[in-house]
Parts: C-alpha cells; sequence; structure tokens
C-alpha cells in the first residue's frame, strides 16, 4: 500500500515552513509618530460621478478620499455641498454642543453620578453632517458613537441625560447601558452592545420600506473593527442582491478598543473597497472634512432614495480619546498619534473655513462655547432632580418585570412579589 497523504506534522525538508502573520500596530506608547506613508490627497481632486451612475464608477473612489476643505480653509471641488452660511453655523454648533455634551458627561462619570460613558471627540463631523443631509424621518441605526445625530435631531439633552443616570426619568427605565438610547419618534433606532447587529437590521428595515412603497431610507453605522463580525457580510449581501435603499457607514477611527484597524483587514485594502466585492456603490471621505461627510451622505442618500441601490461609505477618522471611560489608551497607543494626525479637528477645521469666508469670528464662537456649555450645565441640573447613579431615585421596582408580555404570567408576577417583599425588608426606608 502506498503511504498516507496524512502526515505526521514535520515539514517536508524541501519547503519552508510556514508563518502564521500577526497584524501590529506601528506605534506604541513613546514612540515617536510619522504619518508621512498616509495617502491624503489634495482637496477637490476627485470628480463626483452622478447619482445614477453604475456602481463601478465609484470603485476608484473607495481607494481614493473625497475631501473639500483645503489648507487655506476654503471649500474646493465638485464634491463641495455649497451649503448656505446659516446651515453651516448650524452644524458647526451642533458639533460643538455633541462635544460640550460629551465633556459634561465625562465630568459626571468621573464624579459617580453614572457608571459608564463613551465619547465621540474627534468624530462629531461624521454624526453631525450625516444627519443634516439626511431626511428628518430617514431611520438611523445607530453604534454608540453617533449621539450627534440625536442632538442634530432636536432630541432633549434632559431626555438623554436621565437615559446615562438611569433614574426615574429614564424614558428607557434603566434598562439599557448608558448612552445605549433609543428614540422612535425620532427614527433613532435602539443601540445594541452587540457590535454590527445594527447593519443586517438597517437593510431590513431598508426593503421592508421598498416592500412598502414609502419613501424612507435607512442608514446604520459601525465602526472598522466590527467590519470584522459576520453581520457585516450579511448585510452586505442583502443590500446587494434586494438592492436595498441603505447607506451603510464604517467609521474608521483607527482603534477598536486596544485593537488597531489592522485586525479588521486595514493593511490589505481599505474599508470602502469592499463594496466592490459586493458590486454596490462605495465612498471613502475624510471623516474629518464635515463639508465632505455631508456631500458623501447627499450623494449616497440621494441615490438610495431614486431606487439606485445602497452604497458603503467609509469615513477615515481617529478616536482621539479612549473607547470608553474603562479603557485608558496610553496603555497601548503613543499619546503622539492624536497630535499628529493630519485631518485635524472637524470643529476647528469648520469653525477656520466660516472664518475663511467672512462668517464666523474667533469671538463669535468663544461666546458659543460658553452659550453651550450652559446649556449642558442646566440640562444636567434638571436631569439631576431624577436621580442620579447608586441614590434609589430609579422607576418603581416592579417595571423590571414589565412591558414583555401583555399580560404578566402568574409565575413572574410570583416573582415580582418575592423580589418586592425582599427589597423592603432589607431597604425598609426605600419607598416604591
Amino acid at each position: 500500500m502506498g503511504e498516507s497523504p496524512v502526515r505526521s506534522g514535520k515539514p517536508r525538508g524541501n519547503l519552508p515552513p510556514l508563518e502564521l502573520y500577526v497584524p501590529e500596530p506601528k506605534y506604541r506608547p513613546g514612540d515617536k509618530v510619522d504619518y508621512s506613508e498616509l495617502d491624503i490627497p489634495e482637496p477637490g481632486e476627485l470628480a463626483r460621478p452622478d447619482e445614477a451612475c453604475a456602481a463601478s464608477e465609484t470603485w476608484p473612489l473607495t481607494t481614493d478620499m473625497i475631501r473639500v476643505l483645503g489648507d487655506d480653509d476654503k471649500a474646493v471641488g465638485p464634491w463641495n455641498p455649497n451649503l448656505d452660511p446659516e446651515s453651516l453655523r448650524r452644524m458647526l454648533r451642533n458639533m460643538a454642543l455633541t462635544r460640550a455634551f460629551d465633556d459634561r458627561m465625562y465630568r459626571g462619570q468621573r464624579q459617580g453620578k453614572t457608571s459608564f460613558y463613551m465619547k465621540c471627540t474627534g468624530e462629531e463631523a461624521i454624526s453631525v453632517a450625516c444627519a443634516l443631509a439626511l431626511a428628518g424621518d430617514d431611520m438611523v441605526f445607530p453604534s454608540y458613537r453617533q449621539q450627534g445625530i440625536l442632538i442634530s435631531r432636536g432630541y432633549p439633552l434632559v431626555d438623554m441625560i436621565n437615559q446615562i443616570y438611569s433614574n426615574r426619568a429614564d424614558r428607557l427605565k434603566g434598562r439599557q447601558l448608558p448612552i445605549m438610547y433609543s428614540a422612535r419618534d425620532y427614527g433613532f433606532f435602539t443601540i445594541s452592545g452587540n457590535l454590527a447587529t445594527q447593519f443586517p437590521q438597517a437593510v431590513g428595515w431598508a426593503m421592508a420600506s421598498a416592500i412598502k412603497g414609502d419613501t424612507r431610507i435607512a442608514t446604520s453605522f459601525i465602526g472598522e473593527g466590527s467590519s470584522a463580525e459576520g453581520d457585516f457580510h450579511a448585510a452586505m449581501t442583502f443590500a446587494a442582491v434586494y438592492n436595498a435603499p441603505v447607506v451603510l457607514n464604517v467609521v474608521n477611527n483607527q482603534w477598536a478598543i486596544s485593537s488597531f484597524s489592522g485586525f479588521a483587514g486595514a493593511e490589505r485594502t481599505t474599508f470602502a473597497a469592499r463594496a466592490a466585492g459586493y458590486g454596490i456603490a462605495g465612498l471613502r471621505v475624510d471623516g474629518n472634512d464635515a463639508l465632505a461627510v455631508y456631500a458623501a451622505m447627499e450623494w449616497a442618500a440621494n441615490r438610495a432614495r431614486g431606487n439606485l441601490g445602497p452604497t458603503l461609505i467609509e469615513h477615515f477618522t481617529y478616536r482621539a480619546e479612549g473607547h470608553s471611560t474603562s479603557d485608558d489608551p496610553s496603555a497601548y497607543r503613543s499619546a503622539h498619534e492624536r497630535e499628529e494626525w493630519p485631518l485635524g479637528d472637524p470643529i476647528m477645521r469648520l469653525r477656520n473655513h466660516l472664518i475663511a469666508i467672512g462668517e464666523w469670528s474667533e469671538d463669535r464662537h468663544a461666546d458659543m462655547d460658553r452659550e453651550l456649555a450652559e446649556e449642558v450645565k442646566a440640562a444636567t441640573k434638571e436631569a439631576e432632580k431624577n436621580g442620579i447613579l447608586g441614590h434609589g431615585l430609579h422607576h418603581p421596582f416592579h417595571t423590571m418585570f414589565e412591558d414583555v408580555f401583555e399580560e404578566l404570567p402568574w409565575h413572574l408576577d410570583e416573582q415580582a412579589e418575592q423580589a418586592i417583599r425582599e427589597r423592603q425588608m432589607k431597604w425598609p426606608e426605600w419607598k416604591e
């Protein structure tokens, strides 16, 4: 009999042993940072294809980068959305309000008023500009750094803070982790801690909208790390096959907690380039350029609304802060990364653009920042009347068992009575 094809595991003498490649970030704590290898095109260089073009016409844009704001703070090129000054000021204000809100909530977590918070510092242009480019009733399936969408749509800051504090006025009754908002009336689907689930949900919602003959589209956001999940590929397949009216956004902020973007495939090609593999339109945009983000979302939304199919957008940006209040980024990345990031700060870039066109000033910006800080402070004080973490001012204990069944089953009713009785015995001073 011949030798079995299954070998003992010893390498053949005439072949080199196989080696597993494990991606490594270029910079670690204390390293000097050099971003010169990044290919960042000049603003205004890329053509803007017609929204009704074949998907393949967009594929060169997936490995390049759409930019509008130049080093001279002027807006140039065919992707310039030509927004009027009032719209630009509104965009700037919403971005600054989002940052002011983040700063206040971060301090609140450090003061023990809530257990957890996640900032979107450096990524404000993505949520705010996208919100303004969409119709107010388009459905958003967000990740956990899209608080700027809620703020741009006018969701009350007090209600956001109530949710963060899980107090007695929390609309979600303390059932969600802080910052995982849900606002159906504002077209804002429940944020999930299970990453990437929102991508197939958005595609399914968009398909349902098409089946009903509605005019609303869907959009969804995930981080680049989440694009390595199977849900990403399931969503892309369904979106492509059924021509779903959806815009799928990958926010490439370079880091997924302590894992850099290479673990999601960034070393091989761009995330936007995956659009070509599914035969759909794709765009890659400077995520710190609010005008470029607006233009890309407007283009993709118009395409979806015209029954021309889905678009995948990669927003190239940088997560300036830690992943969350539970994270210390200095343990795994160089502090110089934020300082050296070549695409700058999105708020400062839009501010400088408005100043350059004579529609803003540094004094007006400083006044606005003070006003927004006071607005967030007032909202915080109002929310704190409903309670903060650990004081007992929560929804009635029985609500833990509600809102799942139309009529509470007998065994859960018994469990609720037992839980309330034991709670009253242990803490008699706490009243329902």
